[in-house]
């Protein structure tokens, strides 16, 4: 009788009540050449908490460029987790056919509550293999290092508990700290231009958004092409792979260092610059220039790539080598080589304007989209076209569903 009574008071109990794991934040170097990849661990930390999703852990919404597995010791999947890197669209340049390089790259995971297997696998632009870890995990291991606490946080726009929403933080790069305030206005701003386009619009109590000001000994970030070197917290500079609006940071580590403490599972950063550029990355950040004219349309653009996978729908041929085949169908949902058009938006043609464009994926042939015209493709876009719409909405609720 007294385990029933239990029972029936364990399901009353609100889930904030019930203690949350920790997170296992997993720093690796993805290094090599055009040829081959390598993996290594650098180091283990952990965090006070987990604020990632709790449903469907041993899935992935897509497939992306790389994937990290959690087993027990039965093998069972614990956690599944999919995302690109910026050595893997570095390994396509020309420089990589000449050149060794090696690229931070950081996870979070939920901590284990006993000993675990990691796997984590890179892909080619075919989807194949490229490199792959294994390696063991132990809780109680002594050098896994504890984060701690560094950046103040704001909080933006609060829709619920952490774990049950979408948590996003939104981090400056190249404020000091007497222009802080110009910095929170900014993440202000980053806010009402993403949930005010759809599909983020009518889902807009499935996030949090909080903002992290860390302030820089500069104003202002790096230009290497106009010869401009700032010392920020994050090192980022434009003119990444020498083209001058790409905006990167290669220091991921610090990155994530600074915003330990802050519930997290999604990044965007904003540069204190009106040079125009940016950068997204699936599933390890957004980042845009706070102060162009077209920051409001080039941050909702970025957080398409790095929230939802979304590719680039403009073209300029101009690429050294190519990312998509006609052979192989991309994982991202709004473009298509007709390799596997089916699984793709074929059961939207003819709908709100959707249909078939050729031009897509930096290549004017042999790539489509499904609209003329989209946030994916231009700044003067009014939003997201109902096929990156509707990818959208599948990779929000499949966080908060």
């Amino acid at each position: 009788m007294m385990k029933k009574v239990i029972l029936f008071l364990a399901l009353l109990m609100p889930l904030a009540a019930y203690p949350q794991p920790r997170t296992l934040r997993l720093d690796y170097s993805f290094c090599g050449d055009a040829r081959c990849g390598e993996i290594s661990l650098c180091e283990m930390r952990s965090l006070g908490s987990w604020a990632g999703r709790d449903a469907r852990p041993d899935e992935v919404p897509l497939r992306g460029n790389g994937q990290l597995t959690m087993r027990d010791s039965s093998g069972t999947v614990l956690y599944r987790s999919s995302f690109s890197s910026l050595f893997q669209e570095w390994q396509t340049t020309e420089e990589a056919t000449r050149l060794r390089r090696s690229f931070e790259n950081v996870f979070l995971v939920p901590m284990p509550s006993g000993k675990a297997e990691i796997t984590i696998e890179l892909f080619d632009t075919y989807g194949k293999t490229s490199a792959c870890l294994t390696h063991q995990v132990d809780p109680a291991d002594i050098l896994i290092r504890p984060a701690t606490a560094a950046a103040e946080c704001r909080d933006l726009h609060i829709s619920g508990p952490v774990g049950q929403c979408i948590d996003v933080v939104i981090v400056a790069e190249g404020y000091t700290a007497a222009e802080m305030e110009v910095f929170y206005a900014d993440a202000y701003s980053a806010v009402h231009s993403i949930l005010s386009l759809e599909p983020f619009k009518s889902l807009k109590d499935r996030f949090n958004f909080r903002a992290a000001g860390i302030p820089s000994c500069d104003s202002g970030v790096s230009i290497p092409g106009k010869n401009i070197w700032k010392e920020t917290p994050l090192h980022s500079h434009f003119d990444t792979f020498y083209s001058g609006r790409y905006l990167t940071t290669l220091h991921v580590r610090d990155l994530h260092d600074a915003i330990a403490g802050i519930p997290y599972e999604h990044i965007i950063i904003l540069a204190n610059t009106d040079n125009y550029g940016g950068g997204g990355i699936y599933n390890s950040y957004t980042f845009t220039a706070a102060h162009h004219a077209q920051f409001k349309p080039v941050v909702a653009h970025e957080f398409g790539h790095s929230f939802a996978g979304l590719a680039d729908e403009y073209y300029y041929d101009d690429q050294f080598s190519d990312y998509y085949h006609s052979d192989c169908e991309p994982w991202e949902q709004n473009i298509t080589t007709m390799y596997d058009f089916p699984s793709k938006w074929e059961d939207m043609l003819g709908t709100k304007g959707v249909s078939l464009y050729e031009g897509a994926g930096y290549k004017s042939k042999g790539v489509w989209r499904g609209c003329k015209d989209c946030r994916m493709k231009t700044n003067g876009a009014k939003g997201f076209c109902p096929v990156c719409q509707r990818a959208i909405e599948r990779i929000i609720r499949f966080y908060t569903d």
